[in-house]
């Protein structure tokens, strides 16, 4: 649990900067940050939901690049959204697709090295 509130933290940190540097807006990138992530959760459970019900997919899916891009695009799509929801801006959704997301995975592989570094036997309560 330790681990995924420590990434859910960089998650919101991430999304905060990157939607305060495009509104300069507080209210604003809060509520980014704050919706981008839940709205995200959401569609990751019914993107799961809809790969293990489709036989296709679900065959698919063994693939992780596959499974991982479907994903991308959900990821991308969420951010969007929520920005151009908030906002009324296309090019500030826009950009917010592009940068978050990639930075976020950037993130997420030095959040995994850092915390294999510390854990190197997989320990998930430290």
């Amino acid at each position: 649990m330790i681990k995924t509130l420590r990434f859910a933290s960089i998650h919101f940190t991430i999304a905060f900067t990157v939607a305060y540097l495009l509104t300069g807006e507080v209210l604003v990138a809060s509520m980014i940050a704050m919706l981008e992530p839940a709205v995200n959760t959401v569609a990751f459970y019914f993107h799961e939901k809809a790969w293990q019900k489709n036989r296709l997919l679900n065959t698919l899916g063994r693939n992780e690049a596959v499974k991982t891009a479907s994903f991308a695009v959900v990821h991308f799509s969420v951010a969007f959204g929520v920005v151009y929801m908030l906002t009324g801006d296309v090019l500030a959704g826009g950009v917010m697709a592009v940068l978050e997301p990639s930075i976020n995975t950037i993130a997420y592989f030095f959040h995994e090295k850092s915390w294999n570094k510390k854990h190197p036997h997989g320990c998930l309560s430290h």
